[in-house]
This record gives structure tokens, sequence and C-alpha cells, in this order.
């Protein structure tokens, strides 16, 4: 787990399970791998960069993320294929949510994985008037 950047295992239904993983980068000068900074003894959240804990080599948060992949085992809820998938490391919108989102190989599914306890917005039907409320 100390390689692993991001780490998610989630179940969609009865069906649908996900399993996804990003590792960390290697530092492209010393080849140790890179995590937010430490500071105090305590990693920090919400960092702008990446540090590397051996040289302190620094890289931008945008440009770091961007060169990362997520790796996918999934079950898909619709048509139970199992397979696996290799997407990068952005999330995108999802009904109303941001998320990594991919294809189920098989049926062509769109599958999200939002962030932590994120729920994807249901489209609600406007209510109809009643012409004599009016």
């Amino acid at each position: 787990m100390d390689e692993c950047l991001y780490f998610t295992r989630r179940t969609e239904g009865d069906k649908g399970h996900i399993m996804a993983w990003a590792f960390k980068k290697k530092c492209p000068k010393c080849g140790a791998l890179m995590g937010k900074p430490v500071e105090k003894g305590k990693v920090k959240i919400r960092a702008k960069e990446y540090v590397c804990g051996e040289c302190g080599y620094t890289e931008e948060k945008a440009e770091h993320e961007a060169s990362l992949t997520v790796s996918v085992k999934y079950t898909c809820p619709k048509c139970e294929h199992k397979g696996e998938e290799e997407i990068p490391f952005k999330r995108k919108a999802f009904q109303g949510t941001q998320a990594f989102v991919f294809n189920c190989s098989e049926c062509g599914e769109k599958i999200g994985i939002t962030k932590k306890m994120k729920a994807p917005k249901s489209k609600k039907k406007k209510a109809e008037v009643d012409p004599e409320d009016m």
C-alpha cells in the first residue's frame, strides 16, 4: 500500500465490483518513490506539488498526476463481464460528480469511479403543472 497513490474498492448493486489503484511515480533523478511533502512528521494533504523524499526533486501536482495511470479490475454491473482496464489519472464529469470514467469492454456501458462517498446525481423529472392551478 505504500506504493499506491490511489486505491479504492467499490461495489455497485449486487453485480458490479470495482478495484482501482494508481502506483506512485518514481523520481526521474534518483528513482525513489515521489509523494506529497511531509512537514513536521505529517503529510501535507492539500499540497500543490509532489516531492521526492530522497533527493528533494519537486513536480507540480497537475503535471505529476497527468503522467499517472489508474489500473482497474472490474465486474460490469450491466452484463457481469469481468475485465481489466488502464485509464489516465484524470477525473471527468460523470452523472454530475467527478469520477474516473471507462467503458466496459464487452457491452460498452460507461462505468464511473466516483470520489469517496459521492453518489451520482439522479435525473429528476420536472413536476407537471396543472393548467387549472395557474
